[in-house]
């Protein structure tokens, strides 16, 4: 009897990260990625006076850098949530090491650049500056006390069977996203660096086998010119950018200057 109650307990115990069991995890991972989506948007239209596309992959409105970030910066130690400096100091340092970290791999798989800094003051590699460190810090004040709390709320009024199910087809849906935009961004930057002979840094290791596929495989070269054209590719990453082997920095929409407008101007 006592055997089969310690039983019963250990498969009641899930595995949880600060308190957070894989389900809710996921959940946070989507919703925070869309919310993410919709905070970029809002900032391109006050900052630029446009609506222009700001998501991380070709079909999903999901920015998720924002996802990832909220998951990091929710799953943090209880003593960093005691007070509002702490989660601050918590936040500045963790969302500057999602922010760099992100940065590096989109380089690394992607062979372009998110967005840069360099512009802006304490940077570092214009992939992480201070302004957006503090705001890291704020976001994570304002996260953990009033928006987490919120969309725990309205998640909790959801039946759990619809909550699972929506949460596995939404994952599933982004990590095809992710496996296709992953393959789309090389062939479209395999086809501007080809077509206007452009000295870009860190392509060397596809840059060949994807141009031998692109100009050898007709029935490939159709497909990716009308599904990952350069006017779908610049519309869907407006801001995106290539790395020379000089060091500078080059807008690819710089290059593509026949495709406009590539975004919807409100003022």
């Amino acid at each position: 009897m006592e055997k089969t109650l310690m039983q019963k307990q250990k498969k009641q115990k899930k595995f949880t990260i600060f308190g957070y069991d894989m389900w809710q995890i996921l959940q946070y991972f989507i919703i925070y990625s869309f919310l993410g989506y919709i905070i970029e948007t809002l900032f391109g239209l006050l900052t630029k006076g446009v609506i222009e596309s700001r998501q991380s992959m070709l079909y999903g409105p999901f920015c998720c850098i924002y996802g990832l970030g909220a998951i990091c910066l929710l799953c943090i130690p209880k003593n960093a949530k005691k007070n509002n400096w702490t989660l601050f100091i918590a936040g500045f340092i963790i969302g500057s090491v999602v922010e760099f970290i992100v940065s590096w791999i989109g380089e690394c798989i992607f062979h372009i650049k998110w967005w840069d800094y360099s512009n802006y003051p304490l940077n570092i590699n214009g992939r992480v500056c201070i302004i957006f460190s503090i705001f890291w810090g704020i976001l994570t004040i304002c996260l953990n006390k009033v928006i987490n709390p919120t969309v725990d709320k309205i998640v909790e009024k959801i039946p759990k069977k619809a909550l699972h199910i929506s949460t596995i087809i939404l994952i599933i849906f982004i990590a095809i996203d992710f496996l296709v935009t992953s393959f789309a961004l090389k062939m479209f930057s395999t086809r501007v660096i080809y077509n206007y002979d452009l000295d870009v840094q860190g392509t060397e290791e596809y840059y060949e086998e994807y141009l031998n596929m692109y100009q050898n495989n007709e029935g490939l070269k159709e497909f990716v010119d009308k599904y990952f054209s350069d006017e779908k590719m610049l519309k869907t990453f407006p801001n995106v950018k290539f790395t020379l082997k000089d060091g500078s920095i080059l807008w690819i929409k710089d290059v593509l200057t026949d495709i406009k407008p590539y975004y919807i101007k409100i003022f």
